[in-house]
């Protein structure tokens, strides 16, 4: 392979990879799988940048330790990082309309669903 396809591949896979990170970012606190989508991004990007490699390894010790604690913590605990979890994920479907497209769709006249920046 060529120097400037074998360039051109690690530009693409250093794209896609960042691509796939910051949308796993994004997705941390909502349901599903958040950090799995960062976690791919990495192993995406660890496939041509050590330095990715180096990440990853570090965030999967870093998340099972964190996820270690959670579960060793008391049940008030829990519930207060549940909470909080709570409190941003409304507030960035607020923030982002998503009440005030089903306000819409639902034809409920309730203005204060509308995001604060489309107003």
């Amino acid at each position: 392979m060529n120097k400037a396809l074998k360039q051109a591949k690690k530009a693409g896979i250093g794209v896609v990879g960042i691509v796939v990170l910051l949308i796993g970012i994004v997705a941390i606190p909502y349901p599903g799988p958040g950090w799995l989508i960062v976690f791919a991004g990495l192993a995406i990007l660890a496939t041509e940048f050590d330095w990715a490699q180096r990440v990853l390894d570090r965030a999967r010790g870093k998340y099972d330790a964190w996820t270690e604690w959670i579960k060793a913590q008391s049940l008030l605990i829990k519930s207060l990082f549940a909470i909080g979890t709570t409190i941003v994920v409304v507030a960035t479907l607020w923030v982002m309309n998503g009440y005030g497209i089903m306000n819409n769709i639902l034809n409920l006249g309730w203005d204060w669903l509308e995001s604060p920046f489309l107003r």
